[in-house]
This record gives C-alpha cells, sequence and structure tokens, in this order.
C-alpha cells in the first residue's frame, strides 16, 4: 500500500510560529525525506466557511497567506500537493454519504468539537456545517487514502472519528477505505504551543501568535511581552519553568548550539532552567535568548517569502495545478466508494443487463 500523507491549514489568517512548531516544520522533514509516495497539503477554505460564512472575504484574502507561508517555511510544489479544499467537490459528496454513518450523539461526544463550539461561542446556536466538521474531516483524509496524518494531540478526537467511519464503511460495503494513522510532533514541546499571553492555545482569534510572517522588530516586541511566572517579580525570586510560555518556546526552538552564540554563560537549556529554577536570572534576559533564537529560525522563512512575494500569479498557479491533481485522486476514491455501495448505476453494466434480462423474460 502506498504511503500518503494529507494535512493541512484553515485559512482564518496568516500562520502563526505554532503551526510551524507543530505541524509545518515536520511536514517539510517528511516532505524532503523521501518515504512517502505522496503528500497533499490542503488549504481548507470549505472547513473556514462553516465558521465564517458571513466573512468570505477573510477566508478568500487569506488563501494566499496561507500559501505564502507554506513556500516560505519549505514546502515544495514538486515534492507536495498544493491545493484548495473548495475546488474539490467531490469531498462534500463523500460527505454527504458519510453523514448516515455517525449519530448526532456521537458529533455530541467529541472532544474537539465541543471544545471548539465553546470558544466560539456556538452554544445556543451551532452552524450545521461546523457541527458535522469531523464528517468532512473523514472525507477530506479518505478521499487521498492517507495512509498518515500529522496532527497535533487536539486533533486526536477528530482522527479517531475518521477511523470509526473508515470502519463501519468497510464493515458494510466492503474495504474501499483506508484507515489513517496519526503522526504527533517529536519534540512534546510542540504538541500545543501556548499563547504568548499564557493562554493554553496560541490563536488567531484570541491574538496572542507570533506569526511567521511578522518582522524581525514585531517579534522581538511580541517575545519582550510574554507572560512569565507571575510571581517571579524579583531576579532574585525562584522562577517556575513548567507552563512558563518562555521556558516552552525555548524547548520547542532552540538548539544546543545556539548558547555558544548568544548565551555562552550557559552550556544548554537545563542549565538556564536550573538557573531560573534557584533564583538569579531574570526573565528580561531569558527573553532576550529567546528572541535571538526565534530571529535565527524565521529569518530565512521571512526571506523566502519575500521572494514569492513578487509573484503572485505563480502561487495561484501552484494551487491551481495542485487542486486539479488532488480533484483527479479525490474522483478516483468516489468511484470506488459509489461502487461499494452500488451506487453507480450507469456504470454497472452487469446491473443493467440482469433488469434488460429480467423484464424480458
Amino acid at each position: 500500500m502506498p504511503k500518503i500523507i494529507l494535512t493541512g491549514d484553515r485559512p482564518t489568517g496568516r500562520l502563526h510560529v505554532g503551526h510551524y512548531a507543530g505541524s509545518l516544520k515536520e511536514r517539510v522533514r517528511l516532505q524532503n525525506s523521501g518515504i512517502y509516495d505522496k503528500i497533499f497539503i490542503m488549504i481548507a477554505d470549505a472547513q473556514a466557511l462553516t465558521d465564517n460564512a458571513e466573512q468570505p472575504e477573510k477566508v478568500r484574502q487569506n488563501i494566499i497567506e496561507v500559501a505564502l507561508d507554506y513556500l516560505s517555511c519549505g514546502l515544495s510544489p514538486d515534492l507536495s500537493t498544493l491545493f484548495i479544499q473548495s475546488q474539490i467537490p467531490e469531498l462534500c459528496e463523500l460527505s454527504f454519504y458519510y453523514m448516515n454513518l455517525v449519530t448526532v450523539s456521537r458529533l455530541q461526544r467529541n472532544p474537539t468539537v465541543k471544545s471548539e463550539i465553546q470558544m466560539r461561542n456556538f452554544e445556543a446556536s451551532i452552524p450545521v456545517g461546523f457541527f458535522t466538521y469531523p464528517i468532512s474531516q473523514a472525507a477530506d483524509i479518505t478521499a487521498f487514502k492517507a495512509t498518515t496524518v500529522p496532527v497535533g494531540e487536539d486533533q486526536l478526537p477528530m482522527i479517531e472519528q475518521t477511523r470509526e467511519i473508515v470502519r463501519k464503511f468497510n464493515s458494510i460495503y466492503g474495504d474501499a477505505l483506508v484507515e489513517p494513522d496519526v503522526l504527533l510532533p517529536g519534540n512534546k514541546a510542540c504538541l500545543r504551543l501556548p499563547g504568548i499571553d499564557g493562554k493554553a492555545k496560541m490563536s488567531k482569534s484570541l491574538n496572542n501568535c507570533i506569526y511567521l510572517s511578522d518582522t524581525e522588530e514585531e517579534v522581538r516586541k511580541k517575545v519582550m511581552s510574554m507572560f512569565t511566572d507571575p510571581n517571579h517579580l524579583q531576579v532574585s525570586d525562584p522562577g517556575q519553568v513548567e507552563g512558563n510560555p518562555v521556558f516552552i518556546y525555548l524547548d520547542a526552538f532552540c538548539k544546543e548550539e545556539m548558547f555558544a552564540d548568544y548565551l555562552p554563560e550557559y552550556e544548554n537549556l537545563e542549565e538556564l532552567k536550573a538557573h531560573y529554577t534557584r533564583g538569579g536570572l531574570g526573565d528580561v534576559k531569558v527573553k532576550k535568548f529567546l528572541n535571538k533564537v526565534l530571529q535565527e529560525e524565521l529569518a530565512p522563512i521571512r526571506a523566502k517569502r519575500k521572494e514569492w512575494e513578487k509573484d503572485i500569479p505563480a502561487v495561484y498557479e501552484i494551487l491551481r495545478k495542485g487542486s486539479i491533481e488532488a480533484r483527479e485522486v479525490a474522483a478516483q476514491t468516489l468511484d470506488e466508494v459509489k461502487k461499494a455501495m452500488k451506487i453507480n448505476y450507469f456504470d454497472d453494466h452487469a446491473l443493467i443487463t440482469e433488469q434488460a434480462k429480467k423484464y424480458l423474460s
């Protein structure tokens, strides 16, 4: 069986370092590894509209922002298929068929759906499209027969629901769908990068992000304003590393060799953490180090983005070609699904012949 990856992002804003640490960096690594036969990367505009239906221009404008972030991080149209979800109508039809395999109560129990509904204050009025998000995601994954889906831990319930749909479909109609496996980030600090305000999640809607496209000065200002240990009031005070966003970011991005360049009085991150924990190390010094770490990581991304920004029509052409290729694959899967469900009436010549004989006899 071919090894295939499907992953993507909703175009509701520019991508941030949480996306980069949690998925983008890993996607580039997987793309360049040569391990996978095919990699599909989707800009999920149809899913973005499930809670932005009255803001279509917001979604439309952010298609190019996400595409630029993808390309600037190193995703290549020569190695990955970059496409726009809404340009693949087969996904809607697959979702329609899968809806018959999932109960309302099962959707209501999905932890990711529950938390997202609460965050968006949808408790009293949930858009049906948003409520059925897990079914749509199952269509996305199965349309491309993805064997691997790289996700953060908050998406695990969604992938489990996809697996349930695949198992139920195959048990009823035969083995037409592929059950995907999950690939989590290897660095645990990348599983869920907090916002710069200390909130549990970096989120565009909470305005607590460091964006990949931020200028050097914007990154510096955001780092220097970051939430730390609220009890670490004086330099001499012992500080807490656990749950401290500054150290979580260092866990995600810091490399040991960076100490020699930017903070030579420490050999590694463990020494820095130990000093902060026992007291005598100020937040400003740690933040200045984090700023240098992030600037080193983001500088090449920033430079590549500026180059791609010079030829926006070329970016749209990449997405157009990728969407054509993705649709061909999804159409093939849909044909197989309809055949398994016995609703491929006009292609089933045996059925037509059988019925003809029945009424001629």
